[in-house]
This record gives C-alpha cells, sequence and structure tokens, in this order.
C-alpha cells in the first residue's frame, strides 16, 4: 500500500515561493531604475521646466542643443579620459594590493581595515574630507611638501585646472581600489596551488609566474573589476561636485555634474534628462567592450 503523498503547503510549492521571493527586487528596480528611465525619456522628449511642467512634445531638439553645447562635449570628453585613467590606476594598485592580501604576515588584519576603508566610508563624507585635505590654505598635503623641502608654497589643488582634474582623479582611485582589490584577490585566491608548483618545478620564478599565469588566469576577474569600478566613476557625482564644483572653467565638468546645474539647478528639465540619457550608451559600449575582452580572455 503506498503511502500518501504529504500535504503541501501553498507557499512550499516552487511556483508560488520563488515569485514571491523575487518581487521585492523586481519592484525595487521597477520603482528605481525602470521609472526614472522612461520619465527621463518623456521630459527629453519635451519642454519640461520647474516653472512650467507642461510635457509639450518637441522631439529631438533637446539632443540638438545638447550637442551644440560645448560644455556638455568638455563634459563628456572629461567623463571618458577621467573614467580610463581611473580605471588605468586602479588595476595596476589593485593588483599590486591585491598580491599583498594573499601572503601571510603579522597584522594582516590591520592591513586589510587600511585597505577596505575608504570602500566603506560613505563618498559624501570622504569627499569633504578630500575638500579639507585639498584646501589652499589647510591642506595637510601641502603642509607636508613645505616641510620636506619639495615646495615652497601652496599648489592650489583645486584652483589649477591640471591640479583639479589629478585631486578629482586621485579620489576616485582611492574609493575604487579596495573593490577592486577584493575582487581580484578573490581571483587569485582560486588558482589552484598545484598550477604554481608545476611552474616551481619548470624553474620558473615569481616575475615570469606572475606575468604568465596568475595575470592571464585573473583576467576575467579583472575585467569584471575595471566594468563595476568604471561604472561607479562614470556616474559618479559626488566627488567633483563636493570637490570642484566642475571648476574651474568646467576642468573637471562631468556629464552627471552637468546634467544637475542645467536640469536642478537651472532648472531646464528636459535639458537635464538628455544629457543624463547620453551616460547610457557610452555606458553600454563601455560594458560590452569589457565583457568581449573577458570572454576573449577565457577562450584564449
Amino acid at each position: 500500500m503506498t503511502k500518501p503523498r504529504p500535504k503541501r503547503y501553498l507557499f512550499e510549492q516552487e511556483g508560488v515561493l520563488a515569485p514571491l521571493l523575487l518581487a521585492p527586487s523586481i519592484l525595487y528596480i521597477f520603482a528605481l531604475v525602470a521609472i526614472p528611465f522612461f520619465l527621463a525619456i518623456a521630459y527629453s522628449l519635451s519642454d519640461v521646466t520647474i516653472g512650467d511642467p507642461s510635457l509639450d512634445f518637441v522631439g529631438l531638439e533637446n539632443f540638438r542643443r545638447v550637442l551644440d553645447d560645448a560644455v556638455f562635449r568638455r563634459s563628456l570628453r572629461n567623463s571618458v579620459v577621467m573614467t580610463t585613467v581611473t580605471m588605468v590606476l586602479v588595476v595596476l594598485i589593485a593588483r599590486v594590493l591585491a598580491l599583498v592580501l594573499t601572503m601571510d604576515f603579522r597584522g594582516k588584519w590591520v592591513v586589510r581595515f587600511l585597505i577596505l576603508l575608504p570602500w566603506t566610508t560613505p563618498v559624501s563624507l570622504a569627499a569633504i574630507a578630500w575638500l579639507w585635505m585639498l584646501d589652499s590654505l589647510f591642506s595637510p598635503i601641502d603642509w607636508t611638501l613645505r616641510y620636506f623641502g619639495f615646495i615652497d608654497g601652496s599648489l592650489n589643488w583645486l584652483g589649477n585646472p591640471n591640479l583639479a582634474v589629478v585631486s578629482v582623479v586621485l579620489v576616485q582611485v582611492w574609493r575604487i581600489v579596495p573593490l577592486a582589490a577584493v575582487i581580484i584577490m578573490a581571483g587569485i585566491v582560486s588558482i589552484p596551488e598545484q598550477i604554481y608548483d608545476a611552474a616551481r618545478v619548470d624553474g620558473a620564478g615569481f616575475w615570469r609566474t606572475q606575468w604568465e599565469i596568475t595575470n592571464p588566469l585573473i583576467m576575467p576577474v579583472t575585467a569584471v573589476a575595471v566594468l563595476f569600478g568604471a561604472v561607479v566613476v562614470f556616474a559618479d557625482m559626488s566627488v567633483p561636485y563636493v570637490l570642484t564644483r566642475g571648476g574651474p572653467i568646467d576642468a573637471t565638468q562631468v556629464l552627471p555634474t552637468w546634467a544637475f546645474f542645467r536640469g536642478i539647478q537651472a532648472g531646464d528639465l528636459a535639458q537635464g534628462a538628455a544629457i543624463a540619457l547620453f551616460l547610457l550608451p557610452v555606458l553600454v559600449a563601455i560594458a560590452i567592450g569589457i565583457l568581449r575582452l573577458a570572454q576573449r580572455s577565457e577562450r584564449d
């Protein structure tokens, strides 16, 4: 005699439980991503402003005006160049830190804490702290350089156009390096130790092992770190806004800050939405390029 099947409650059924568990995430994405995205498209195709909220259709006029704007073109160039330079420095520094984090030494937990601290610090508070450290009068960095005789006066980090760009890039590197280091460290740890043992038997030294074994094997993981970091830096408004407000003379103006200035501070919501939408194709192009590079490295 066969035993009767145990009665399954409604929430124990996969067809019911799985959608219920996924529903909060889907609602979150829909509310915070889908709705603002389609609203931005509607705004960019209209003449809506803060003073006139009526959505009168104007077609692609806002995009034409944006492309004719010299500040927008400079902002786009700054976004691409600063993101590229930032990620090159991030990969180089994170690669070294990841290797350090995989070693065994006394005080390793202190080093890990100091490396991860920038990523855990809220970006607004971190940017304000850097604003003080780069101040033209009270900068401890300038004081240290003067103390050791490297400079005579003040470098005016945020007032000089070139130094302002360097300052924003360095702060972004300081923010993103911990995340990239942890991702790359995970890739290094996942490499089987037998591969390194075989390389040592064949007489491979440290640098040859790193160049011919570790670097190729962690290339897909490094691509993921670059993708995450590039998206964060390219779409970030907090660091350039807090440090320089896009200045001096729009030297550090990027797409997120220019969209904010045009759409919120200037009251032209349609122009701000059109500028913000240019983030999408650039980010998609970056993501496709990095993912293709990762897939090619996996095949090789």
